[in-house]
Parts: structure tokens; sequence; C-alpha cells
């Protein structure tokens, strides 16, 4: 066996041991089931959104490197956008949805490649080089050693270039009461999991609904599950991946913008959520 493929398989053993000891929620296999009903107007979401926050008309002859890519989406997105892609992710099912996304919109693609890799390798970041665009949107936070992660990335962008990462906004001891629930939620039997997502989904969206209606808006709680909102996201999928994700580490916009900013960054633009969401990040990098 050559050392490439010993790598991904040792990778792949780490990813399943950490799952099995409650210790990784299972971010691919909640991807692969949006997969099954992805749309146009979804994908059409996502190139809307990644335009508005770069505040570009396109990604015509411009590097993205998709850190963490999950679904697939994104990349797909920066793809038909006009860019040369990069994509990685360390688990295994999230990066079988992003090639299964290359195979169905843009097979054997020379400009898109995919691999199972881990943002904390340094020597892996090290081999990159830099990249027009760097794209992290939830990522980060749920790699078990954020700061780092963090530091990893700014490596990848080159001179000019953009940064664009989301990170769980730091809202006390409510982030605190939620790294539990997603504690709970990965040490459970697999059969408990789902009606455990149930409870609290359902307690979450009482709450949005009860919201809308006080505001006179009942139309705002439909729109969260229509398909073209959530940056083209499916909003079921994000309950899932919001009460199961761990590891789970959060910070204050305030912390990541210090951060950046030592780091010879500018910020660009900023997206807060005021609560338990991520907040949204565009710096550049110094020319």
């Amino acid at each position: 066996m050559n050392m490439t493929k010993q790598y991904h398989r040792d990778l792949t053993q780490d990813h399943l041991k950490e799952v099995r000891q409650g210790k990784r929620f299972e971010f691919g296999d909640n991807w692969c089931k949006f997969l099954d009903h992805l749309d146009e107007a979804q994908i059409v979401a996502a190139e809307a959104s990644l335009l508005s926050m770069l505040e570009v008309p396109d990604l015509t002859g411009k590097s993205f490197l998709d850190v963490g890519s999950g679904s697939g989406l994104f990349s797909l997105a920066a793809r038909r956008l006009g860019a040369t892609v990069h994509s990685f992710d360390y688990d295994p099912q999230s990066v079988a949805c992003t090639k299964e996304l290359r195979r169905r919109y843009s097979e054997n693609d020379p400009q898109w490649c995919i691999e199972q890799q881990s943002v904390l390798n340094t020597g892996y970041i090290s081999s990159l080089g830099v990249f027009d665009v760097v794209y992290s949107w939830g990522v980060l936070h749920h790699t078990g050693a954020m700061w780092q992660a963090l530091e990893h990335v700014q490596h990848l962008v080159t001179k000019g270039g953009l940064l664009f990462i989301a990170i769980y906004n730091d809202a006390g001891s409510k982030s605190a009461r939620w790294r539990r629930v997603k504690q709970l939620y990965n040490a459970l039997p697999r059969p408990l999991r789902s009606p455990y997502i149930v409870a609290f989904a359902g307690q979450l969206e009482m709450k949005a609904a009860v919201s809308s209606l006080a505001c006179g808006r009942p139309g705002s709680y439909l729109e969260r599950w229509s398909k073209n909102g959530m940056r083209g996201m499916s909003h079921w999928r994000d309950l899932v991946d919001w009460v199961g994700g761990y590891p789970y580490e959060v910070a204050k916009p305030e912390e990541v913008f210090d951060f950046y900013k030592a780091r010879g960054f500018v910020l660009r633009r900023l997206k807060s959520t005021g609560g338990l969401g991520c907040n949204e990040f565009v710096f550049q990098q110094h020319a």
C-alpha cells in the first residue's frame, strides 16, 4: 500500500474512532442526506451568498480553497462562478459528498481538486501554497482545536487575498449549555438521537414561530424552511448539525478580529449574529 492510501486509511480510522467515542458528530452523514434533495435553486442561492459577502461580480480567474467542504455545495458554487477550486475535509463522507457534486455537475474537471485532509495537519497546510479566496464556513470551531485551525488558514491567503470564515458566537452561559446538549447527543445510542434532535429542534422552532407571530410577520418563520434560504442550505439539515455538531468551540467577534489584525489582515465585512449562531467575517490580507 502506498503512503497516500495508508494516510487516508489512518485518517478515516481516526475519524471513526472519534465518532464511536462520542467525540465527533458525523457531519458527512448529514450532508449525504442533504444532497438527496439538492436542486438548482439552492445552488444559485449559494452562489449569490458568496458573491454578496465577498463583494465581487464573479470568481473568474481566482483560486478558491474550501477548508472543510462538507456537502461540497460552496465548492460547486465557486467553480460555477469561475474559480479554480481545491476542496478538502477531514470527514470521509463529506469528501464523498463533494466528489458526488463534482460527478453530477463537473465530472472529470481538472480545475476542481478534492482531498481528504485535516486543517490541523501542519505539513499538509504548508504544502498547499496560497489562494485568492480561502473559505471556511462553520468548520474551524468543529476541529477540536479552533485557534490552531484559525492560525493555519491565515497562511493560505495570498497577498491581497480574501479569507471568508464563520465562527460560532460566544454567548456565554447559553453556549455552555449547548455544548452539553451536543456532548449528550453524541454520547447517546443511535436510536435515541433522532428523538433527541426533534425535542430540541421543536423548542427552537416554537420560539421562532412565536417570535414571528408576535412581530406580525408569520411569513418570516415559513421562509426559514424555504429551499432558497440559509445560503442555499436545508433548514432541517442545519438543525441536525446544530444539535449534534461536536466538537464545539466559540469566540467573541472582537477576539477573531484582534487575532487576524495582529497577523496583518484587514476586516472587510462582518455579519454578526448577536446570539448563538455564526458570526461571518471577510478579511483581506495586506497586499
